[in-house]
């Protein structure tokens, strides 16, 4: 991922440093296990513990690429520069000893497991964040009436916070499913070149995978079956999808005829080079865009979970891409959200204008139902009530006015009766109710 959309926590993450380093406490645990079980001799598993480290300067990992260039095998380039630190430290023999009884994919998918699990563990920090975010500010706008859309055409009151309460609600869904699809991926493999445990036996798998903090898969291939990894991937196009949701509903409520809602705009910012008035919700945009590259990358991860029989490596191009891009973007639209959302200038008068706006056309179901209630055919009052919306439709009339006016609906109901029709109050009576079921204690 460009660095424009990469923080540095979860960039270095993905770093070809910490790649390495996952690879080589897998290396090592798998010499500390074995030498447990009398596989490996203890002094060599001690001395690989004590001289392999090679990846914490730039010239080591560039040293790996160099071999790589050479021998075009990344696992090999790898495991050539730590036994050339053996050597150098004079520990050269216990090199024999290094990827003993494994094979690539067992170094490889275990230790991808761990660097999906430190990336999981900042997306749902991030995620959690937002979420407290949102509770606040639901909170803060419970009773903040605005007028509710259906196809972007007014239709019966809501309140702002009850729209912030279901982005929290969906949210609250999309972190469990990513809490389920991570630790679904928090599984090693240690089982050979076919999963056939071959070299070295299950119960090594166990002690080293314990070691590790990762639970073995109960049968694998050669590789971790990918389903795991799609899962996962998809867990973050439905939260980035969520995202965008959010993104994109402040995006319509910040369009000048709405100006209900808006993103921040700080000082000094310039939203246009050529007209000097503009405020455009270019974050909105931002996350409403990098959503689709994320949901994109679904696709590519479906496509990964079927291999020619017990591997291929079609899938490991694909996950060098969309595995990091997935998860520094998600990052980064989880932070950009949540500045949104913390820093979001809502305008409550506004609202209320905007719901007032075509004169009480807005309550003409809660009318429909009282005439219906106080003994009209329902038929009837459809086509009574809906005859005066048309007309203040079309001529910007005042509905409530010409209700209140006719004798048919007169003959049905009082005059306070046809008030109580076009309460705000009455259509929000269940608000209270609404925020219980969503906050309440999990």
């Amino acid at each position: 991922m460009i660095p424009r959309y990469s923080r540095p926590e979860m960039g270095r993450i993905f770093s070809d440093q910490n790649r390495f380093d996952q690879w080589l406490a897998v290396e090592l645990a798998a010499s500390d296990a074995l030498a447990e079980t009398g596989e490996v001799p203890r002094e060599a598993a001690a001395a690989l513990r004590a001289h392999a480290s090679f990846s914490h300067t730039p010239a080591d990992v560039e040293r790996i690429h160099a071999i790589e260039r050479q021998v075009k095998h990344d696992v090999i380039a790898f495991t050539t520069a730590v036994s050339e630190k053996l050597a150098s430290a004079g520990q050269a023999s216990a090199s024999r000893w290094l990827h003993y009884g494994l094979t690539s994919n067992d170094v490889v998918d275990t230790a991808q497991a761990l660097l999906l699990k430190q990336a999981s563990g900042l997306l749902l920090e991030g995620a959690r964040a937002l979420l407290v975010s949102l509770e606040r500010r639901a909170w803060e706008f419970k009773d903040t009436p605005q007028i509710g859309r259906t196809h972007g055409i007014h239709a019966e009151p809501i309140t702002f916070g009850l729209k912030l309460a279901l982005w929290f609600d969906e949210l609250r869904r999309n972190i469990r499913r990513l809490e389920d699809a991570s630790e679904d991926l928090r599984v090693g493999k240690i089982s050979g070149a076919v999963g056939t445990f071959g070299h070295i036996g299950p119960e090594a798998e166990e002690k080293i995978c314990a070691r590790l903090g990762l639970k073995p898969a109960a049968i694998s291939s050669q590789v971790i079956s990918r389903d795991r990894h799609a899962a996962w991937v998809a867990a973050l196009g439905l939260l980035t999808a969520t995202l965008e949701k959010i993104a994109l509903e402040i995006r319509h409520l910040q369009r000048t005829e709405v100006r209900e809602a808006e993103e921040p705009f700080s000082e000094g910012q310039k939203g246009s080079s050529a007209m000097p008035h503009k405020r455009n919700p270019v974050v909105c945009e931002q996350i409403c865009g990098l959503a689709r590259v994320v949901r994109a990358n679904v696709q590519a991860a479906f496509e990964n979970v079927a291999l020619w029989h017990e591997r291929d490596i079609s899938h490991s191009s694909v996950e060098r891409v969309i595995l990091p891009d997935s998860a520094i973007l998600t990052d980064y639209l989880l932070a950009k959200t949540r500045w949104l959302i913390d820093g979001m200038r809502v305008y409550p008068e506004r609202m209320r204008r905007n719901l007032e706006s075509t004169r009480g056309l807005i309550f003409s179901g809660q009318l429909l139902l009282d005439l219906a209630a106080a003994g009209m055919l329902r038929e009837e009052a459809y086509r009574v009530v809906q005859a005066h919306a048309m007309r203040a439709w079309e001529t910007e009339g005042n509905f409530q006015a010409a209700v209140e006016a006719d004798s048919l609906i007169l003959s049905f109901l009082s005059l306070e009766k046809i008030r109580q029709a076009f309460s705000v109050e009455r259509q929000l009576a269940n608000v209270d109710r609404v925020f219980a079921r969503v906050f309440k204690k999990q």
